[in-house]
């Protein structure tokens, strides 16, 4: 890949050409004893390549806001609805069955779970680009991304 393509490239963005690696004919005892003599220690990964396969941090940042509402908020209604219940019961407020407490903060827990999932899928993956309120357009763009980059996992396992 050229230096741009790589700048351009998202970071969660599958890479799609890949150079498969040239098989070379087996070495001679002296070539690989010379090779291992005047080997060098591995470089580290530069700063462009680690930026490639790391979150930015305004994009984390952005992920983390969308999980406290979207996440956040039905967890913290979860865990109040218990209390809420349990006031409303000992109240003698509203009289209901049990099974009603365990769908309902079931269901509360169970949405904070989807919108974690949902919060990191509608945050703009590209650093420039705020993305929208809702995020609707780039959870399109974000989950057909994911699904590219698997279904070519797949195809390549």
């Amino acid at each position: 890949m050229a230096k741009n393509s790589k700048k351009n490239r998202l970071p969660f963005e599958p890479s799609s050409n890949k150079k498969k690696p040239v098989k070379t004919a087996p070495k001679s005892q002296n070539e690989s004893v010379k090779e291992k003599v005047t080997q060098k220690k591995p470089k580290k990964n530069s700063n462009s390549d680690a930026s490639l396969s790391a979150i930015p941090k305004v994009v984390s940042n952005r992920m983390i806001r969308r999980m406290v509402v979207f996440s956040g908020i039905p967890t913290a209604l979860g865990i109040s609805s218990f209390f809420i219940f349990y006031w409303l019961f000992s109240r003698h407020l509203l009289d209901f069955p049990p099974y009603l407490v365990v769908f309902v903060s079931a269901g509360l827990f169970g949405l904070g779970v989807i919108g974690l999932s949902y919060s990191i899928f509608s945050a703009s993956w590209d650093e420039n680009r705020p993305g929208g309120l809702m995020g609707f357009a780039e959870f399109k763009i974000n989950f057909g991304r994911t699904v590219a980059a698997w279904r070519d996992g797949r195809k390549k396992a």
